[in-house]
């Protein structure tokens, strides 16, 4: 399943309207701000559409899955929106995780608490606040609001240290880049240790890079802790292959169509997350070229000083002046 899909959910007193564009999406909010009406009434209408006061309005079928038999239910279920309340507690398990990757649906789950063992995005992360839009049919109109973004407490910032989640590609290319600038750079070989490290190092003017793309379980405890702190910049492209193809230095035309409308292209049976697809994208473009890309060992093509500069230019608000090799 791939594209942008429309669901409007109402009764002549509520209505939800709302787009998706990833396999992935997770409602966050306290207690009565409609997360679990809206899984209600999907499920009203599921079991009983004609019978039911609810109207649902989708190019996709949706279910609710729950309860015990969430396995054998979810082996019934493709190419479809499958809503899942926080109360159930198999959404937590690796198995839950395992079991998802295998199928070709979108998935919008609620829950109040990170759940570490998907991959979600910090851009598909949501709020649900009424609004007045609809005051005038005595409708109480839910919309979905972003609670985090790529852009996230990415402030102005010339950082002493940067550290980066993983050890592959993306680490070397701003190890070498830090190296040439006699700065700090540190691999946290896993996005759960970031939060650990910020926590230790509080004076040091840090620079986060990690992958948007699968970082929201993180966010909410990372954002927590370097709310007050002037001295911590995050940025959070959907992956470092990613900001290699938005450097524009492929200069291919189906890279900018793929990166305007990635949802347009994102097979969610075949990529779990939006980075293992840039990732494959930016390998099939530039194999048997001199660019070829390679995950875990960086190719030197990558830190020529065009390239450097060209990668730079994405990243809003860090300032770093790189040595040339001139």
């Amino acid at each position: 399943m791939k594209g942008k899909h429309r669901v409007i959910v109402s009764t002549k007193r509520l209505k939800y309207d709302f787009e998706l564009k990833r396999n992935l999406t997770i409602i966050r909010g306290d207690s009565a701000t409609g997360k679990t009406t809206l899984v209600d009434m999907i499920r009203d209408y599921v079991n009983n559409p004609s019978g039911t006061p609810v109207e649902l309005v989708c190019d996709k079928n949706c279910y609710v899955l729950e309860g015990s038999l969430w396995k054998e239910q979810l082996g019934g279920i493709s190419d479809s929106i499958v809503f899942i309340d926080e109360g159930n507690e198999f959404i937590r398990t690796e198995e839950f995780a395992g079991a998802i990757q295998k199928t070709d649906n979108y998935y919008v789950i609620v829950s109040r608490e990170a759940l570490p063992t998907l991959p979600y995005s910090v851009e598909e992360i949501y709020g649900i606040r009424t609004s007045g839009k609809y005051g005038t049919l005595k409708q109480s109109y839910h919309e979905f609001y972003h609670l985090y973004g790529a852009n996230t407490y990415q402030r102005e910032i010339t950082p002493e240290v940067i550290i980066t989640e993983d050890s592959n590609s993306g680490y070397q290319f701003f190890e070498q880049v830090c190296r040439e600038n006699h700065l700090k750079c540190e691999s946290m070989n896993g996005k759960s240790n970031i939060f650990h490290y910020l926590n230790i190092h509080k004076d040091e003017k840090i620079l986060v890079i990690a992958d948007g793309a699968a970082f929201g379980s993180e966010m909410d405890k990372v954002q927590k802790l370097i709310a007050d702190r002037k001295n911590v910049a995050l940025y959070l492209p959907e992956s470092f292959e990613w900001l290699i193809l938005s450097s524009g230095i492929l200069k291919k035309g189906i890279v900018t169509a793929i990166l305007r409308t990635p949802y347009d292209y994102v097979e969610s049976e075949k990529y779990f997350s939006w980075e293992r697809f840039f990732t494959a994208i930016l390998i099939n473009e530039t194999k048997d070229t001199y660019m070829a890309y390679l995950k875990r060992k960086l190719n030197p093509a990558y830190l020529s000083d065009t390239v450097k500069e060209a990668i730079f230019s994405q990243m809003i608000n860090i300032r770093l002046d790189w040595k040339t090799n001139d």
